[in-house]
């Protein structure tokens, strides 16, 4: 099972950007979603994530200018995230974590310019 990570591109600094993963219903229902961010060099680290019941989380790097939320209808997944740094420049992934195990997407990636 595989999610499908999309939206990621080339932003300004100071720009805004909206990630979306989607996964199978079956398994976004139950799930806690997350996304990560893997910048060149450096460890995959944990960006934001919510809950099945709604509860989320953010990293110190992107509170108070992100938001992530999900749309069970749909079992997407999004993550907006506002005035864009070239720190954000990397390749994100979602993940989908269940009491079957974790699954993750193919990555999308952002690429802020200053």
């Amino acid at each position: 099972v595989q999610l499908q990570a999309s939206g990621g591109g080339l932003v300004q600094a100071g720009g805004s950007l909206r990630l979306s993963c989607a996964a199978p219903g079956s398994i976004f229902r139950v799930a806690t979603v997350r996304w990560y961010r893997e910048a060149p060099g450096k460890d995959r680290t944990l960006v934001a994530g919510i809950s099945s019941e709604g509860h989320t989380n953010y990293a110190d790097s992107v509170k108070g200018r992100s938001t992530i939320f999900r749309d069970n209808a749909k079992s997407t997944m999004y993550l907006q995230i506002n005035r864009l740094k070239p720190e954000d420049t990397a390749v994100y992934y979602c993940q989908a974590i269940t009491l079957r195990g974790a699954y993750w997407g193919q990555g999308t990636e952002v690429t802020v310019s200053s």
